[in-house]
């Protein structure tokens, strides 16, 4: 195995406080793409968080996430501690097989892959696919917004199914997006589903995803995750949430309105925003790396990428006086420029 660097994230707050100053409470954390907008935490009993957590909060959550996801009643579904933990099992689906992913995308995919040795190749479309075994897509994607639409989808799993691959879509910014998921076909060979609990509900620090598929490769993460992978707590508080259907649609409503009075803030600065997935914007401008250095002066974090460095992603603001503290450091960062 050999050694693979460390990879840069969001939420990274107590090193920003480091190289910038102040306290965590003087920032405002626009470096993630979760919702700022926590849901209202439902009570969980001492017991709960005395004991293991039994195997009724397991199924219980299951069951409630099957329905919230409308993910295919054929299909296998597991719990993990975030989805984080399943890619990190996922070699162990297909060993030796060798990965593409559609990039540039989440970072830990390729990592993952290549620290074993087995390799992940970048890819921009479908026609870059070189015979590998395992095709990784993140949809809708995480920097760019990208998207692909189901039926390419799943005609991709088809064809790679029928040489013992595997597609795994990561619908972790999804929710918003339902007309594009996958998650209902999730029992067929040769597709792998991962949602993620803790972004539209901006609940992440719950630890919460789930992997639905067929039950072959479902039985191989849950041998791998091993007995009480998933927190008592974290499976009442996912149960909670994915049980409420008033509540979906309310945390839906709020994300919609923050977004959208942001993208107006950043357009009104005629900053070009080329991907708005909900929980996110990302904003390209030839300063990118100033835009991010004024606003960190100002405590104020965002996100550049090393491999695209006219990117600047800003995660979502959840009230006026928020939005008016970006709205004036960005006024300030661009009047300098």
């Amino acid at each position: 195995m050999r050694p693979v660097a460390t990879i840069s994230h969001g939420g990274a707050l107590a090193a920003a406080v480091q190289n910038y100053g102040g306290t965590k409470d003087d920032w405002l954390d626009l470096s993630t793409g979760i919702n700022p907008c926590s849901a209202m935490l439902p009570k969980v009993s001492a017991n709960i968080w005395q004991a293991l957590p039994d195997s009724d909060l397991m199924e219980n959550c299951l069951g409630a996430s099957h329905n919230f996801y409308n993910i295919s009643p054929t299909a296998s579904l597991v719990a993990a501690p975030g989805v984080q933990a399943l890619i990190q099992l996922l070699p162990q689906l297909r060993p030796g097989a060798k990965a593409a992913i559609f990039g540039s995308t989440y970072g830990e995919y390729a990592h993952v892959f290549q620290a074993l040795g087995s390799g992940c190749n970048v890819i921009n479309s479908i026609d870059d696919l070189n015979n590998e075994a395992v095709v990784i897509v993140v949809n809708p994607n995480n920097p760019d917004g990208r998207f692909f639409n189901a039926d390419l989808l799943l005609e991709l799993a088809r064809k790679l199914a029928q040489k013992g691959g595997l597609l795994v879509v990561d619908e972790a910014f999804c929710d918003l997006m339902p007309e594009i998921s996958v998650a209902k076909y999730a029992g067929m060979r040769g597709l792998l589903v991962l949602k993620s609990f803790g972004k539209f509900f901006g609940l992440a620090g719950v630890r919460l995803g789930f992997a639905a598929g067929h039950a072959e490769d479902i039985s191989i993460l849950e041998r791998a995750l091993g007995p009480w992978a998933v927190s008592g707590p974290a499976l009442v508080i996912g149960r909670a949430c994915y049980s409420n259907a008033d509540l979906k649609a309310k945390v839906a409503k709020t994300i919609v309105k923050n977004s959208n009075a942001q993208r107006n803030l950043l357009s009104n600065r005629n900053l070009k925003v080329i991907a708005d997935v909900g929980l996110f914007h990302l904003v390209e401008h030839r300063s990118a790396k100033i835009l991010f250095e004024g606003l960190a002066q100002q405590q104020i974090l965002t996100r550049i990428f090393a491999d695209n460095p006219g990117w600047l992603r800003l995660g979502l603001t959840k009230t006026t006086a928020e939005r008016a503290r970006l709205a004036s450091a960005l006024d300030a960062c661009l009047s300098t420029l």
